[in-house]
């Protein structure tokens, strides 16, 4: 077979030049084998000894099928026919097809599995933390006596470390490696996950939090770039697709865990009152889990050849290329299959020179400072890279896609479940009880009082003992000779009250309850400081069935978007998905019940998933391998600003109208639908 990359160099930037890899490859200094040439006896593998070559028989021989080896000498021989008539052959296109050439003989089994498997509890890791919060929040706002402003803040921290997670470990990964970068963002995650769950205070816990999403926020990024580089180019759609779908598996698992963990409260424990540990503080730490597993996992996995190329280090590609080509065969229950890639063309750029160079001088403390400073340029570098001429109407292009998809996915997952909260709220508001110029005297309470309003009464010589007050307010009324003892309230105002020779014991009325009144003679005895857990109705089991139904509802779509990546293509999927979308949000005009709004809510994310997937596999392809993880971290960051603006912006709408965050919805899939239809079809496209 003639050797289509003979006598090519490559040159890449200022004297970055393609080097060859190995010896006796000759004046083309590629010796890749594709005809599987005779072995020598010490390059041969040992599984071939007492193989007789001549007992293979190819099953769809007699059936006319072409031989899979066929199929591919055919895609090579098509490939060199494309370049050999073409004017210019771009050198960086024959490198790619010099690798899709060694993945290809490879092949996909094994090894692409495990990594699957190691790769996909990161992503279901990334989802998890998604939810975390969400979950947590009715019962750390007790716990950690949360503000309005806190809690909102505290849902916004999450997202924020995960956009500086994003930006930071996409461009690190390029350039100090995938596994590497990935391994360091999940510890990070995983240790500040663990911190968080034992913080006892709002600061510490926001700290955690914020630093746990730092560490996350790397790995989408990252699983996405580091898988499509063991993947071949027929594979490569369809296999991303299904890597998608642990992130759907991650909100069932966050949604189930919660449901079996928060509303056990008999599993938390204290320590005193300075010290509590309530059950969803086990949440959180479950919620590592998946995490924990893929770091573990990611132990025993290997560096991308692809990156390893790009740097120069061409003895640990050509190990790691071999460990999944026998991997692979082994399984397969064909040992005999030889890795023949004897020479592989790889680059060494000025930037791995000028790092070795300022790094051997100098003290540890110097050397890691100009490691650090050449690291960061580097990182900007790239990222200022997106932005060449090449590269600029694909990042513009996938810079409105990724952020109108996320602005009305994350808008309306936030406002889906607020305005079931809001409906419930106005039906219980509905059934209130008024009140007006009662007078009790001398009566004993024993009994709970509930969304009830009482105006102008007068409470004599009464006594309110081991009673709960949930929503009730007392409005211009007299207290005058009363016991209140072991009382727990939640949503309990006195407004415009007057009370006399009053005792208070072992209540958590504190001051801020009493707005405007008049104390005489009152006295406030062994209250109970800090906040307290409400175990009766703080945990409402519709906010995780809505959230495993949602995440549930992405399963058909996930499936179909898998199945039909590479026949349909991505553009169309993605296009039509997005508008497609647009369309389901016009629903909730017909209906708003709670029902409806599920619904409408599982439709709406069954449908927009094949987008995500979609735009998640062409944003791999793309970009070249120096710059693919950048490209994406970047743009996966804008994704994180895109779900805070349209959170933020969707709920304060909640209760005042439902047309805005409709419309704004509405317009955002469709523009970012009709860009994507724009995109060139990266189907038949070798990762460059």
């Amino acid at each position: 077979m003639a050797d289509p990359y003979r006598n090519n160099v490559y040159h890449q930037g200022d004297g970055d030049t393609y080097g060859s890899y190995g010896e006796g490859g000759g004046p083309d200094g590629y010796g890749y084998q594709g005809d599987y040439p005779p072995q020598e006896e010490d390059a041969a593998s040992d599984a071939t000894e007492g193989h007789d070559e001549e007992d293979q028989m190819y099953e769809g021989e007699y059936q006319g099928i072409p031989h899979p080896d066929e199929v591919k000498a055919a895609q090579r021989a098509t490939r060199a026919k494309t370049r050999a008539a073409g004017d210019v052959v771009s050198e960086l296109q024959e490198l790619s097809e010099q690798y899709e050439d060694i993945m290809e003989d490879c092949g996909h089994g094994k090894f692409q599995w495990t990594l699957f498997i190691v790769l996909g509890l990161a992503l279901m890791a990334d989802g998890v933390e998604c939810f975390v919060v969400a979950f947590v929040l009715p019962s750390a706002e007790k716990d950690l006596c949360l503000s309005n402003a806190e809690k909102g803040m505290l849902g916004l921290i999450v997202f924020l470390g995960m956009m500086v997670g994003a930006f930071l470990w996409g461009g690190l990964a390029d350039k100090v490696g995938r596994r590497r970068c990935l391994i360091v963002a999940l510890a990070i995650n995983c240790i500040f996950a663990f911190l968080s769950s034992f913080a006892q205070g709002y600061g510490f816990f926001l700290f955690f939090r914020l630093f746990s999403g730092i560490g996350i926020g790397g790995s989408v990024p990252i699983v996405y770039s580091y898988f499509s580089e063991f993947l071949q180019m027929d594979k490569r759609g369809e296999h991303l697709s299904w890597l998608c779908m642990f992130w759907m598996v991650g909100g069932i698992y966050a949604s189930f865990t919660a449901w079996g963990i928060i509303p056990r409260y008999g599993w938390g424990f204290s320590m005193g009152s300075e010290f509590q540990f309530h059950t969803w503080r086990v949440f959180v730490l479950v919620a590592a889990l998946p995490a924990i597993a893929s770091l573990v996992g990611l132990m025993f996995m290997p560096e991308s050849p692809r990156f390893l190329l790009e740097n120069a280090k061409h003895d640990e590609a050509w190990m790691i290329l071999k460990q999944v080509h026998d991997t692979n065969w082994r399984a397969k229950g064909q040992p005999e299959k030889v890795f023949t890639v004897t020479h592989i063309k790889a680059p060494k750029t000025a930037e791995d020179e000028f790092i070795e160079i300022q790094s051997a001088t100098g003290t540890s403390v110097q050397r890691w400072a100009v490691r650090s400073l050449t690291l960061l340029k580097l990182v900007l570098k790239n990222v200022a890279s997106l932005l060449s001429a090449e590269l600029r109407f694909a990042t513009l292009f996938m810079a409105i896609i990724w952020f109108c998809m996320a602005f009305s996915y994350y808008g309306l997952s936030v406002w889906f479940p607020d305005m079931i909260k809001h409906l419930q709220y106005e039906e219980y508001q509905a059934k209130v009880k008024v009140f007006h110029r009662e007078r009790v005297e001398r009566f004993h309470f024993n009994f709970s009082l509930e969304n009830q309003i009482h105006k102008e009464g007068e409470y004599i010589d009464d006594t309110f003992i081991k009673i709960e007050m949930k929503s009730v307010k007392f409005e211009d009324s007299l207290f005058e000779g009363c016991h209140f003892e072991d009382v727990n309230s939640t949503d309990t105002v006195f407004e415009n009250c007057t009370i006399r020779s009053t005792v208070f014991y072992n209540t958590d009325l504190w001051e801020e309850k009493f707005i405007n009144c008049r104390m005489e003679n009152t006295s406030f005895l062994h209250n109970k400081h800090g906040c307290h857990l409400d175990t009766v109705e703080e945990n409402d089991v519709l906010i995780y069935l809505v959230s495993f139904l949602g995440s549930l509802a992405v399963l058909p779509g996930n499936i179909i978007s898998a199945l039909y990546m590479q026949k349909i293509g991505r553009v169309r999927i993605i296009g039509g998905s997005m508008l497609i979308s647009a369309g389901c949000t016009f629903f909730l005009f017909l209906s708003f019940s709670q029902s409806a709004i599920i619904a409408l809510q599982c439709l709406f994310c069954g449908v927009s998933v094949a987008a995500w997937n979609g735009i998640e596999v062409v944003t791999v392809e793309l970009y070249p391998a120096s710059k693919r993880a950048t490209a994406f971290g970047v743009l996966n960051a804008l994704c994180k600003l895109a779900a805070v603006l349209g959170s933020s912006i969707f709920a304060s709408f909640v209760g005042v109208t439902r047309a805005i965050p409709i419309l704004l919805s509405f317009v955002a899939l469709v523009c970012g639908g009709l860009v994507a239809l724009k995109l060139p079809d990266t189907r038949e496209k070798i990762l460059q």
